[in-house]
């Protein structure tokens, strides 16, 4: 495919549109007919998957996964842990099973914390300090509360600021437009001079839950301890503010930090039997936070990525190209393990056929997200068309993952998955994030997809163009 992409560029640069024209109608229709040719192997994948011995296996592991090891902070023993047991459950299912080599993350622990409203009533506050937030004093910081909604109107009341709790009720728009309060609100209100920081949980829906999640200090700027509050609090001191009431917090958090701990990326793979040196990588995220399970995030994208593998040996297959499974470490902290793991491997890029992440959980798939070339894109389309045993035909653009992030901005074309996720955020970096947000079927289907697609990638004659 490759060869054939140069050669449909070089007729359109020498012998012009007509004729590369019809080169480009031929080629899609050689693609074509190539990938049609996987229709019975995909339906032995999604059979294997939906209805034979296979079934629910990918939600089964995920239980006993997240039931025996919980929740997997960076730098916790519990994460070391998560590695050792993926490390020898793998080894039944691949060839080839290793930990990459040493990465260092970091070791933020929450510690004892605790929030109280003084005035203009008592009441118990429920929060989750942020990941890399300092703590209090011993005694705790007790303070004038300022509410404000965004952060323009900081800005407009920056000297009303100073030596006050500065709490965050800004509405929830998008997760990706309105996590930067979680992200920057600290130092944003350092820079006027609060003393601490609460933000509005990043979720459309609460249950009087706080979600946690990374926060970054600004180079420069004076640290103040960070926790997230519940929507329903931040509404009740938004509202006390309007009418003008003095609100008082007393916040105590034992948060620190400590040195970057040793952590891996598990690697397991199934070995190309023509190329295995060119490599489809599948991939989600072993660590998670210090609360709930992680079963969402990202427990259910590691499993199916190592489900995917186990689908594939099931049926005896062996791909032209290698079939490889990495599961991160520190992901939630910035893809610490990721970032490594590129470095080590970024000689190796032209190598790299496809990368997939799965990390916005395993509910029902929609379809799949692709970033690629025009060319890879046809590809693509064709791929998809044979999941229509389970109704996932539909290529859409705009992969995404952390993890995979460095390798697409490469050049490597990199798939994702887009699930029915508008639970997603419901349950996101907190307590709920539990197995009981999972169900069988759809991590069947995400499987399922999955398996086909990184199989149908990894044998076809050429990788795909970039």
């Amino acid at each position: 495919m490759c060869l054939y992409y140069v050669l449909y560029k070089l007729c359109t640069r020498f012998l012009g549109q007509v004729f590369a024209l019809c080169f480009f109608v031929n080629l899609v229709a050689g693609i074509a007919e190539e990938v049609a040719n996987y229709t019975d192997v995909v339906k032995q994948i999604i059979d294997l998957a939906l209805s034979g011995a296979a079934q629910n296996r990918s939600y089964e592991r995920l239980a006993n996964f997240t039931d025996t090891i919980g929740n997997r902070v960076s730098g916790s023993h519990n994460l070391e842990l998560a590695i050792q047991y993926m490390e020898k459950a793998l080894t039944k299912s691949c060839t080839n099973v290793f930990l990459n080599k040493p990465v260092k993350i970091p070791h933020w622990l929450r510690g004892k914390e605790s929030a109280r409203m003084i005035l203009p009533r008592a009441k118990s506050l429920a929060i989750l300090g942020l990941g890399s937030s300092v703590g209090t004093p011993p005694e705790g910081i007790e303070a004038e509360v300022l509410v404000v909604e965004s952060f323009e109107e900081l800005k407009q009341r920056a000297d009303e600021a100073a030596g006050k709790i500065v709490v965050f009720n800004q509405p929830f728009v998008r997760y990706k437009e309105t996590v930067v309060y979680r992200s920057n609100g600290a130092s944003a209100a350092a820079k006027v001079g609060a003393v601490a920081t609460l933000i509005r949980s990043i979720t459309p829906f609460s249950i009087n839950s706080p979600h946690t999640g990374w926060q970054d200090y600004q180079e420069g700027v004076k640290r103040i301890p960070t926790a997230c509050i519940t929507v329903e609090d931040a509404e009740l001191m938004s509202r006390m503010a309007k009418r003008k009431q003095k609100i008082v917090v007393n916040l105590t958090m034992g948060a620190t930090t400590l040195p970057d701990a040793d952590s891996f990326n598990v690697v397991a793979e199934i070995k190309g039997c023509q190329h295995p040196e060119q490599v489809v990588l599948l991939s989600g995220h072993l660590d998670s936070w210090d609360v709930g399970q992680g079963a969402m995030d990202d427990g259910g994208g590691a499993m199916i990525s190592w489900e995917a593998l186990s689908l594939i040996k099931d049926l005896g297959l062996c791909p032209r190209r290698t079939l490889r499974t990495v599961l991160w470490t520190a992901e939630e902290q910035g893809g610490v393990g990721s970032q490594q793991y590129y470095n080590l491997h970024e000689a190796e890029v032209s190598n790299f056929n496809l990368v997939m992440e799965s990390d916005t959980g395993t509910f029902a798939p929609v379809a799949l997200r692709f970033n690629g070339n025009d060319a890879a894109q046809k590809v693509m389309e064709e791929v998809v068309k044979l999941l229509a045993p389970i109704n996932l035909t539909t290529l859409e653009g705009n992969a995404e993952g952390l993890d995979i992030e460095p390798w697409m901005q490469a050049g490597v074309p990199g798939a994702s998955i887009h699930v029915e996720d508008s639970r997603y955020f419901l349950f996101h970096h907190s307590e709920g994030d539990t197995m009981s947000v999972q169900d069988p079927r759809e991590m069947n289907l995400c499987s399922a997809l999955w398996a086909a697609v990184a199989y149908v990638v990894a044998d076809l004659k050429e990788m795909l163009p970039r």
